[in-house]
């Protein structure tokens, strides 16, 4: 199973990331190449990035697997403000050079918020700006997010994701959520009859992510806030059948759950459950006593 989390990109830049993958148990991994909320970026250095090629090999995690995600303050949707959409452009394009630096194949995109505009104005918008940064050729390949529809989220249906997918002049995919999709209205209990939805917009090899998260919400909410596998509304089991699915088999999985704790106000006790929920995706078996045990773990 290709199987994994969100990771850190820290001090050792990729090589840190694997190293966390490494302890996950995980198949693959995705990081941001800097903190998602700002535009602090600092260089790639090659040697870090040789060093974990190596420890890749040495750990059957392919590199074609790996995924980065772009920053949540680019926002090709609103053209209102031309040099904030500049903005958002040119920093796309960094990091589609900053991935071809590190060797990644796929960088998960939101596609953005209207904020004022129309949807088929915000819609248009995102399609000017991917063919302006898709100009340049890029290695990288964009995929864009399946997103719960929180706001003026654009993408927040097939319809959307299908319209910007088909008229970007260069290929782009797809990378699902599970909690978006739940949240947007799509119901993951039933996620074959979400396939065959799927391919009647597009081809099922344009799915080259998931994000696998249960949800805090009901079906349709719109909220997009993530749960632990198992412990929301989607399930152990119909998240565990989207993991082992034959169509999907060869698609990246990736957990964005949350950190688990008694409290989120002191960030010294709260704690990765990345190696647990893959441990127990792995085994088929769901743990309802698991995020106790988490937290019993960490504070041996």
């Amino acid at each position: 199973m290709i199987i994994g989390s969100h990771v850190s990109f820290g001090s050792e830049q990729l090589l840190g990331s694997v190293k966390e993958a490494i302890c996950y148990g995980a198949t693959t991994f995705m990081f941001y190449t800097g903190a998602p909320q700002n535009t602090m970026r600092k260089k790639i250095l090659e040697e870090y990035t040789l060093e974990a090629d190596k420890l890749m090999q040495e750990n059957h995690i392919e590199k074609k697997n790996v995924i980065c995600h772009a920053p949540y303050i680019i926002n090709l949707a609103n053209k209102k403000d031309p040099e904030k959409w500049q903005f958002s452009i040119h920093f796309l394009k960094e990091e589609l050079s900053r991935c071809d630096e590190l060797g990644i194949s796929y960088l998960v995109l939101h596609p953005g918020s209207a904020v004022g505009l129309t949807k088929e104005e915000a819609l248009n918008n995102i399609v000017d700006a991917l063919n302006e940064v898709l100009n340049a050729n890029y290695h990288c390949e964009i995929l864009l997010e399946t997103m719960a529809g929180k706001g003026t989220e654009c993408g927040r249906n097939l319809e959307e994701i299908s319209y910007l997918v088909h008229h970007t002049n260069k290929s782009v995919g797809v990378c699902l959520d599970t909690c978006h999709l739940n949240d947007a209205g799509y119901n993951m209990n039933f996620f074959d009859e979400f396939l065959e939805e799927f391919c009647k917009y597009l081809d099922l090899s344009k799915i080259k992510c998931i994000h696998i998260n249960d949800s805090k919400n009901p079906l349709g909410s719109h909220k997009d806030r993530h749960a632990n596998i198992g412990y929301g509304t989607i399930g152990f089991e119909s998240l565990l059948k989207i993991c082992t699915h034959e169509k999907l088999k060869d698609v990246p999985k990736i957990l964005e759950t949350p950190y688990v704790g008694k409290t989120f106000e002191d960030k010294e006790k709260i704690y990765p459950p990345y190696k647990f929920e893959i441990q127990m995706i792995k085994e088929g078996k769901f743990n309802s006593n698991l995020l106790d045990f988490i937290v019993s773990y960490y504070n041996k």
